[in-house]
């Protein structure tokens, strides 16, 4: 069986974060594990609280993990401390880590920066270099490329942009603010589009955990780049589309919307 390791931080609720990344791991028949950078105190209407853990005890995760079950993949998603970035990317080369996915979050849904600037430099210098794809959604990537976009055309140039300047692998999703679910994948030098479905449900707290946690399931089971994006995409509207509805915000997604009956019962 293959492995796929999240580095994240904890959501109480259960609709993001490491939660979310084990059951979409699970769900897309790789072994999951985690390493986790924060708990956070959270639920469908926001955040009330975050606690970071140390970077000695970031370490001694990794360690635990890389010496024993080496995973075929990685997804990084929120890291809020500088020092905690370091020591990630310390120990993904000292370890070796491949198929690295790395979401990241800076920017939250209000357009507010959620990182300190020295964060979000450590984050561009330090694990960059290090992934393989950066999912950025679309204000992320105007804080990563320093461009304004606004419509199609201008995804393509940051996605290049950043490409060009970091030397990763740039998914740029589009979103409700360009062309609903249509993402740019920037891979090698080279563009396409991915066109997406379009599903009409209000609650999408942790979409952009479960699509990367999707993506680097696939990783590590041997897909191409553009494949796992592709099965992870579909794998998202199909949580999505089941229609679950929980809690008073924006509510979680059924990750186990697949789960044979006779195992829910």
């Amino acid at each position: 069986m293959k492995v796929a390791l999240t580095i994240a931080g904890s959501d109480s609720s259960g609709g993001a974060g490491i939660q979310a990344d084990l059951k979409t791991m699970s769900l897309n028949g790789v072994f999951a594990e985690s390493v986790i950078t924060a708990l956070t105190a959270q639920n469908t209407c926001g955040v009330s609280g975050i606690m970071d853990v140390t970077s000695d005890f970031l370490e001694k995760q990794m360690d635990a993990v890389f010496t024993d079950i080496f995973p075929d993949a990685v997804k990084i998603g929120m890291v809020s401390d500088k020092d905690l970035i370091r020591t990630i990317a310390l120990k993904l080369k000292e370890y070796g880590a491949k198929n690295i996915v790395l979401d990241p979050v800076m920017v939250a849904t209000s357009g507010s920066k959620l990182l300190k600037d020295d964060a979000i430099d450590a984050l561009k210098e330090e694990l960059f270099p290090l992934a393989l794809l950066i999912t950025p959604n679309i204000p992320e990537a105007e804080l990563i490329s320093s461009l304004k976009i606004r419509d199609e055309a201008d995804m393509e140039e940051a996605a290049e942009k950043i490409y060009e300047e970091y030397g990763v692998n740039v998914l740029l999703k589009g979103g409700h603010r360009i062309n609903d679910a249509n993402d740019y994948l920037y891979e090698n030098g080279s563009g396409i589009w991915i066109k997406g479905e379009r599903i009409d449900n209000p609650n999408t707290h942790g979409t952009g955990c479960t699509l990367s946690s999707a993506i680097a399931a696939n990783l590590a089971k041997g897909y191409g780049l553009e494949e796992a994006i592709r099965k992870a995409k579909k794998y998202l509207e199909s949580c999505l589309k089941d229609g679950l509805d929980l809690g008073k915000g924006s509510g979680p997604m059924n990750h186990a919307f697949d789960i044979k009956d006779e195992y829910k019962k």
